[in-house]
């Protein structure tokens, strides 16, 4: 098939961190519920740096952030879904040594644009097609960020023909508008809040739409519209924040960070013109918490790897009660993990073992599992675009035929 050809073919994308809703759910179906001896099919694979950074996809392309260690070269490279084969790259020099990786963060893409955060706080926009250059916003200069410990680990989110960041310098959250970069908006820092590794999360709290944040302070609310500060509840995350902050409806978010901070829900309430915000329950690291990943909501349970223990895998209701846990079947370490087709795809992040696990509330049932990556530190979220599972280590990107067989005389 020609190249443009492929590339128009693609279905469903993933076009940003945790997908295009950004919450962690594939719309894939007719996925196979079990595996061959082996495991499934690999199309291609691709080294990488040392890093985390997962990739994004969009009409046929994936890209990713990757570092070029003997060129002293930060880059962002597009591959061919189908075959793996770059179709263009961006390089820049820039020296930035090996600090627990290199690389963190999920490109975000639009069709026409691929907007992507670098490890010292640049934001590029390059074409789509070409990977040339459009603009940049260096937030360092322009915002006074600070660059965080471990490099920048925030991942930009677009939408409503704008892209969104938290500089957490000068502008705590910026909108900018996506053709040019010019600000829309920005949300002031008086407190002189620094950026975290959270990412951006849009919610929807009392009817308003609007964009949660975390700060090593708390956990906070900005207004969609304007980027006023709604609301802010104040909550001791520690050393760092990875997870973004989480929505589970229209009035409760549900936060959790390692470093024994714990884990929380907390409930916005919308009264008049103000939104007041208050605990519902607190969790302690003893009981549950997740230090990389945001959790997934599924049938009213949030769904993670949890820090406690060896990573394992959890389900837990809204109250903050734990229905069910991996342990004595597997344990995860600080693996990614995704949601598709009623099951979820799940990677150790110690050994690079895929699992495939069946999405319930009533136990952990595992329909198969395959050695798919070499191990040491698989922490990068997934994608699954056209029954494709993309997945990386600190040495390489790979991807994988997840699609059951499409019967004889079918589309």
């Amino acid at each position: 098939m020609p190249l443009a050809a492929s590339l128009a073919a693609a279905g469903e994308d993933w076009p940003q961190f945790r997908g295009s809703a950004r919450d962690g759910l594939s719309p894939a179906a007719g996925l196979l519920r079990a595996w061959p001896e082996g495991g499934p099919e690999v199309l291609w694979r691709v080294e990488a740096c040392q890093g985390y950074a997962g990739p994004a996809v969009h009409g046929g392309r994936v890209v990713f952030n990757d570092y070029d260690t003997e060129a002293g070269e930060w880059l962002v490279r597009c591959l061919a879904l189908a075959d793996g084969g770059e179709l263009w790259r961006f390089a820049e020099k820039r020296r930035i040594r090996p600090n627990h990786g290199i690389t963190r963060t999920v490109p975000a893409l639009d069709g026409e644009r691929v907007f992507a955060l670098d490890p010292k706080c640049v934001l590029h926009c390059l074409d789509a097609g070409s990977g040339q250059e459009r603009w940049r916003r260096n937030l360092v200069e322009d915002y006074g960020t600070r660059i965080p410990a471990w490099y920048n680990g925030q991942c930009p989110l677009i939408e409503d023909g704008r892209v969104l960041i938290a500089p957490a310098g000068q502008a705590l959250v910026v909108a900018l508008d996506k053709q040019g970069g010019q600000e829309l908006w920005r949300t002031p820092n008086p407190a002189g809040w620094l950026m975290s590794h959270a990412s951006l999360m849009p919610a929807e709290l009392g009817g308003v739409k609007q964009y949660l944040y975390c700060v090593l302070q708390g956990v906070l609310g900005v207004s969609a519209a304007d980027g006023a500060l709604l609301w802010f509840f104040p909550f001791k995350f520690n050393v760092a924040v990875a997870p973004s902050a989480l929505a589970v409806d229209g009035e409760r978010v549900f936060v959790t960070a390692g470093y024994d901070a714990g884990s929380a829900m907390i409930r916005v309430r919308r009264e008049e013109d103000a939104f007041v915000p208050e605990l519902v329950f607190q969790l302690s690291t003893n009981e549950w918490n997740s230090e990389v990943h945001t959790p997934i909501l599924y049938d009213g349970h949030l769904f993670a790897v949890g820090k406690k223990r060896r990573g394992l895998f959890t389900c837990l209701d809204l109250d903050g009660g734990i229905r069910w846990t991996s342990e004595g079947r597997a344990s995860f370490g600080l693996g990614g993990y995704i949601l598709a087709d009623g099951m979820f795809f799940v990677l150790d992040g110690d050994t690079g073992t895929l699992r495939l696990v069946q999405a319930g509330t009533s136990g952990y049932v595992e329909l198969a599992s395959a050695q798919i990556l070499s191990g040491n530190d698989v922490w990068a979220p997934p994608a699954l675009v056209d029954g494709r599972l993309l997945m990386r280590d600190m040495g390489q990107l790979v991807c994988v035929s997840v699609a059951a067989p499409k019967e004889a005389g079918g589309e």
